[in-house]
């Protein structure tokens, strides 16, 4: 059976997560047999929790841009985001659980990646996550990190960074982007189909109107986060001097061109993702960006020839990271995911995965938003030994 993703240079839809048929077919037998499947059924998945000193607190905006188009439904009213909130709390407990997914949402990201028979749809929604939802913040001003996720799939497959990085300090916004996930759920109860992905499978539109399209949302975001009317009312805890970004697969390209495009955004993470546009000749004006990838996939010379075309225009602080074992989901909640409901995985262990996705992203916001040393990104760690430093 194959893994739950395919390697973001595979085909013309490189950064999407998939698996086939027959895996999905395999691992729902297994289940019917008594296997993985069947078993996880009995309880839902629970999130790791969080390493940071604070308890989190959780909140969800959506956000209408009305001065813009949606490039996928030009009818729609306006471009629609979806934004969850993840920040520090001023205490533990209080308020509810957060939800993880809708149910909607989840049945059709299962089915749209073949896992249908083999990923109960109420069992993955009911995903146990460690925030409150809209508890008071904790005081103080903190730095802001956009998160964005891979193509065709929601922003809850970033939950665990999100929540991680908010228990130790940060703010955090994970949005999701309409018409670009397989379904996200309007408060309304509406559920958005994903446009795009015929779009750009069928129809030939380049990934590259992606990332722009992603660019302008983060944008607007900023604008209603930051501005002088922001849409969710403890805005004021955001520091608006401290903006980072990090996406998964195609997300983490655009955070490259949100950089590009928004000199409010200070450091940038790429998970995993193909370039699929090249910055201008000026790079990024001299701020800090990290690549964090496969090493089957994107050491120097790798399959994926973006990473070396994209290296020579990041001009400020760089590294160049990736991880042995690792596989195109290993960035986000998939090997989670898989190893609860019984599906093959990557060699490198889920629970690894989750660390050094958490510490190496935390690190590197630490040290170009917070000032912090960053001895980790000196060279190889004993304590790290499947991260691998590259220098082309």
């Amino acid at each position: 059976m194959k893994r739950i993703v395919r390697a973001a240079a595979a085909a013309a839809l490189a950064c999407s997560l998939a698996l086939s048929a027959g895996t999905a077919a395999g691992a729902a037998e297994a289940g019917a047999r008594g296997g993985g499947a069947d078993r996880a059924a009995v309880a839902p998945l629970a999130l790791p929790a969080p390493t940071g000193p604070y308890p989190v607190g959780s909140t969800v905006l959506p956000l209408v841009d009305r001065s813009r188009t949606d490039p996928w439904v030009p009818t729609a009213d306006g471009r629609r985001l979806m934004v969850t909130l993840h920040y520090p709390a001023a205490r533990a407990g209080g308020g509810t659980p957060a939800p993880y997914a809708t149910r909607e949402e989840a049945r059709r990201i299962a089915e749209g990646l073949g896992l249908g028979g083999a990923v109960p749809a109420d069992v993955l929604a009911a995903t146990r996550t460690h925030s409150r939802t809209d508890v008071r913040p904790a005081p103080g001003r903190r730095p802001l990190v956009l998160l964005s996720p891979g193509f065709s799939v929601s922003r809850w497959t970033l939950t665990h960074l999100a929540e991680d990085l908010a228990s130790r300090g940060y703010v955090v916004a994970s949005v999701d982007h309409a018409y670009e996930s397989y379904g996200i759920t309007l408060p309304g109860g509406e559920t958005l189909p994903c446009v795009a992905c015929a779009a750009l499978d069928e129809e030939g539109v380049p990934g590259g109107v992606v990332t722009a399209t992603r660019a302008a949302d983060m944008r607007f975001v900023l604008d209603r986060l930051t501005g002088p009317r922001p849409a969710w009312r403890h805005a004021g805890v955001i520091d608006a001097r401290r903006i980072g970004m990090a996406g998964h697969s195609i997300g983490g390209a655009s955070a490259t061109a949100t950089m590009a495009a928004d000199h409010r955004v200070d450091a940038g993470v790429n998970m995993d993702g193909a370039f699929w546009e090249d910055l201008p000749a000026e790079g990024l004006r001299g701020r800090p960006f990290l690549l964090l990838g496969t090493d089957e996939t994107h050491r120097p010379g790798g399959p994926d020839a973006t990473w070396d075309r994209m290296w020579p225009r990041l001009d400020g602080w760089r590294r160049w990271l990736t991880v042995t074992g690792s596989a195109h989901g290993t960035f986000s909640d998939f090997p989670l995911i898989e190893r609860h409901f019984g599906l093959p995985g990557p060699d490198l262990a889920a629970d690894r995965a989750v660390a050094l996705t958490r510490t190496y992203v935390a690190a590197f916001f630490d040290r170009h938003l917070r000032g912090a040393p960053g001895r980790l990104f000196g060279g190889p760690s004993p304590d790290h030994p499947e991260v691998r430093f590259q220098n082309p």
